[in-house]
């Protein structure tokens, strides 16, 4: 790894982690360029997200009950990346429910107010990872705690890809959305296909074409449903391929 991918993959970390893994610099600070190459590495950081919870696993897998501990890895989660992208879902379910058109969506979206739509949405997320977390069998478990966090920050560079970034007034999701480009989504996709392979052997293939699956869903209905994709859309799309990556492990297994 070069220099520049090295420093590409701390700034992908500082975006997507509470970690101080650059030193401290507003947003302006940093070249569109470098966000956008930082998302060849957000699988890469899932990697590590995961392996801080396989790790968290191991020691304390002989000393909590197994509900318990699933619970409290999930919240690790949730602690290390603050929580970022459940704020997505939350808002993206609110403007999807109380929006006409696409403005009012948007305008919703936009509001730091949850309503009780989007709450439920946000609770009906955790449960269904909870859930899907506690039911897969204890050998994989590892694999999916790795997979999972992975196939999550894979989509936000599909998406970033393929759909415009609608906000006219501009924000950080554009400086990412409108500047990535096929380099990073190769380097993304192979990070995960990687991944999946080394942990799932031939089941990883079936996995990252059920991925894939639910990336070209997702990407359809925001096309048709907005136009493109937002910062919100982004995370949103995060946690919702997090749920379908546990769903579609269960399934495997």
């Amino acid at each position: 790894m070069s220099k520049r991918d090295w420093n590409d993959f701390r700034l992908a970390g500082a975006f997507l982690t509470i970690f101080p893994v650059l030193r401290k610099r507003g947003d302006a600070e940093f070249k569109a360029d470098e966000l956008a190459r930082s998302m060849a590495f957000f699988p890469a950081v899932g990697l590590v997200l995961g392996l801080m919870l396989v790790v968290i696993d191991w020691v304390l897998g002989g000393l909590i009950p197994r509900p318990v501990l699933d619970c409290l890895l999930l919240l690790g989660l949730i602690i290390i990346t603050g929580a970022l992208h459940l704020d997505g879902i939350a808002d993206l379910i609110d403007g999807l429910a109380g929006g006409r058109d696409r403005a009012g969506i948007l305008r919703i979206m936009k509001d730091s107010r949850v309503g009780a739509i989007g709450a439920v949405g946000l609770v009906m997320v955790l449960l269904l990872k909870y859930l899907s977390l506690f039911n897969l069998p204890l050998e994989i478990k590892a694999a999916a705690l790795l997979l999972m966090p992975a196939a999550g920050r894979w989509m936000q560079v599909v998406m970033a890809v393929n759909c415009p970034y609608i906000r006219s007034e501009g924000g950080t999701g554009g400086a990412f959305v409108d500047n990535v480009g096929e380099r990073e989504l190769l380097i993304a996709s192979g990070t995960l296909v990687l991944a999946a392979l080394i942990l799932c052997g031939a089941k990883g293939v079936v996995f990252c074409f059920l991925v894939a699956g639910c990336a070209w869903v997702l990407m359809a209905y925001f096309q048709r449903r907005l136009g493109g994709v937002t910062g919100d859309v982004l995370g949103a799309a995060t946690e919702i391929t997090e749920v379908f990556a546990l769903i579609a492990l269960l399934a495997l297994y």
